[in-house]
């Protein structure tokens, strides 16, 4: 672009975070929707409002090659937002690319295997972290923004801020892992964060925890499709193997309808217990032989 077309777009492109801040968009969604407006004005060298149908067409044509489909969601959706707020004009065009409606079930872990990854994890920050997404049922972003005020010793229980969809929950927290949360903190003392990152004042690295389960789940020769998120899943079926009834979990994972819950019977028959009983005797179950800071 030349300097003139610069300064059009970045007039739009701040147009745009400004919309997506008065919309309400949470910081992820306006992370992705401007990241798309960024792309597509990249790919052609040239503002973003003056591309017509058949260039959307190609650029969609080539993110598809590139791309997995749910970045290509993702841009549509950002685009989508772009011409409807930004540029006050009609998006038709989108109807040019549809990603398939694709539910895939999950690879998970077996209790085993779980307590496998979490020993065979050789820095205890991992090692801890792991552990916590575990027995806590948390997603990533959840475990990773977990601060000292998060965790009530007296009512063993976790506060869980801002989950999807910005929901707050709390769940329980099982003995073993309040455990090795007070061992992990005495290694580092953070103010804050339960999972500091190192030489930052932000909480540990997404990426790096990644990276991290990548490479354990190489070195104990477990050859599923393993992320931080699995743990999640983990948690689900186990709970629910080991009794727990599905309106419980429901709670405990923060879904919003019965039916996102309910996926979880595909892995496993649903039986009845206590919450509470139930996380307890998941964390006491795993074979753990805890690093030491």
């Amino acid at each position: 672009m030349n300097a003139q077309q610069q300064r059009h777009f970045d007039a739009l492109y701040q147009q745009h975070l400004d919309n997506l801040i008065l919309q309400g968009k949470r910081p992820a969604t306006v992370d992705v929707y401007s990241r798309a407006v960024r792309r597509v004005s990249a790919f052609f060298d040239c503002p973003p409002d003056t591309l017509t149908t058949e260039q959307l067409r190609a650029y969609f044509r080539q993110l598809i090659h590139t791309h997995s489909w749910s970045t290509v969601k993702l841009d549509r959706n950002g685009l989508q937002f772009f011409y409807r707020y930004t540029l006050n004009k009609q998006w038709t065009w989108l109807n040019i690319v549809k990603p398939p409606q694709v539910r895939r079930l999950p690879d998970l872990l077996t209790p085993h295997e779980v307590g496998l990854l979490i020993t065979m994890t050789r820095q205890p920050r991992y090692q801890v972290f792991f552990f916590t997404l575990y027995s806590l049922g948390l997603r990533l972003g959840e475990g990773l923004n977990l601060t000292t005020t998060d965790i009530d010793a007296h009512t063993m229980q976790v506060h869980v801020r801002e989950g999807k969809g910005g929901k707050d929950r709390r769940v329980p927290l099982p003995e073993r892992t309040l455990a090795a949360m007070r061992r992990h903190w005495r290694s580092h003392r953070h103010p804050q964060w339960l999972f500091p990152g190192i030489g930052t004042t932000e909480p540990m690295d997404r990426g790096g925890v990644q990276k991290a389960m990548k490479q354990v789940c190489r070195e104990c020769g477990i050859s599923k499709r393993i992320s931080p998120h699995s743990l999640r899943h983990c948690y689900a079926t186990h709970l629910l193997e080991a009794g727990l009834d599905l309106r419980s979990l429901q709670v405990l994972l923060g879904h919003a309808s019965l039916n996102t819950t309910a996926r979880y019977t595909q892995f496993t028959a649903v039986k009845s217990a206590a919450a509470t009983r139930a996380v307890n005797a998941l964390a006491n179950q795993l074979a753990v032989i805890w690093e030491v800071s």
